[in-house]
């Protein structure tokens, strides 16, 4: 009798094992945000607890509260935040087997580049929302939340000369200013996003990592008035030489030879461009059950 009831456990142990559990969520806010913010990754956080039952989120915070996380997305150098999250990640057992992650503008990036330098364990699906992928130039015209001091004195460092390691070093986004009427000076003194973009050679682990996604969704917001050129959002930029006319994906010399591995991906299906109305991370609720919770069940 012992055995027989043995037996049916292990059967039940089986069955239960069958059950599709929930893929976890990794989630990395943009620039003057916090992990647990109730007004925006906390609320993005319960949506996704509600609309899937059992699924572990996990909000990203670098540093030791929520103060120094909002800082760090200013003034910690952006490898070293990807370093962090690594390790974050590879210690995390919940993630063990595979994870979907979702940027939310520079976390959208940044998230990019922890797939392509840091495979196990495995992210299976990215979804950049809003994120600057080619990066970003001129204007910084707003700043989010309470941190407009913060963007007046930005935006006089970065005039004065993002490329300078100094700057490069110590400010996140001076490390993914594309200017393109200096072109050479990018590709030389980027720290961040000229290498994640094999500006200055080709990483072939990058690509290899990167082309392992199931799918790279990209979200661009159609009256962005903060990310500029806009188009960044979906991998395209400035035209070479000038900074009026802009290009898709399709058309820059990472697509056509193929660098990063995203001519292949968009053949394979694997990029999906994704479009909402609203100015920078503007959306609705309703938007985002429909168009983006689908990617993560």
């Amino acid at each position: 009798m012992a055995a027989f009831r043995v037996a049916v456990l292990v059967l039940l142990g089986l069955n239960l094992g069958c059950a599709d559990a929930a893929v976890p969520l990794v989630i990395w806010h943009g620039m003057g945000d916090s992990c647990c913010n109730p007004v925006s990754m906390g609320y993005i956080k319960k949506i996704v607890e509600n609309k899937i039952p059992g699924i572990y989120v996990l909000s990203l915070k670098i540093g030791n509260n929520l103060i120094q996380d909002m800082e760090n997305s200013f003034f910690m150098n952006a490898n070293d935040q990807v370093r962090e999250v690594c390790s974050q990640l590879a210690k995390d057992p919940h993630l063990k087997g595979g994870y979907n992650a979702m940027g939310f503008s520079q976390g959208g990036q940044f998230l990019r580049a922890v797939a392509q330098r840091c495979p196990s364990p495995p992210m299976l699906n990215l979804i950049s929302i809003g994120g600057q992928h080619q990066g970003s130039v001129y204007g910084f015209p707003r700043c989010p939340g309470e941190s407009s001091h913060l963007c007046d004195w930005i935006r006089r460092t970065l005039d004065l000369g993002a490329y300078t390691q100094a700057v490069q070093e110590h400010l996140v986004q001076a490390e993914y200013w594309h200017d393109p009427l200096k072109e050479e000076d990018y590709r030389k003194s980027s720290i961040f996003l000229a290498d994640i973009n094999q500006e200055r050679g080709i990483n072939e682990t990058y690509k290899k990592n990167l082309m392992a996604l199931k799918k790279f969704v990209m979200v661009k917001f159609l009256n962005d008035t903060m990310v500029d050129p806009p188009i960044s959002e979906w991998f395209g930029f400035y035209k070479p030489g000038q900074a009026k006319e802009t290009i898709p994906l399709q058309e820059t010399s990472l697509y056509t030879e193929d660098r990063l591995g995203l001519q292949q991906m968009d053949k394979a299906g694997k990029l999906l461009f994704l479009g909402v109305e609203g100015d920078h991370l503007h959306f609705t609720e309703e938007w985002f059950d429909s168009t983006l919770l689908p990617f993560l069940q």
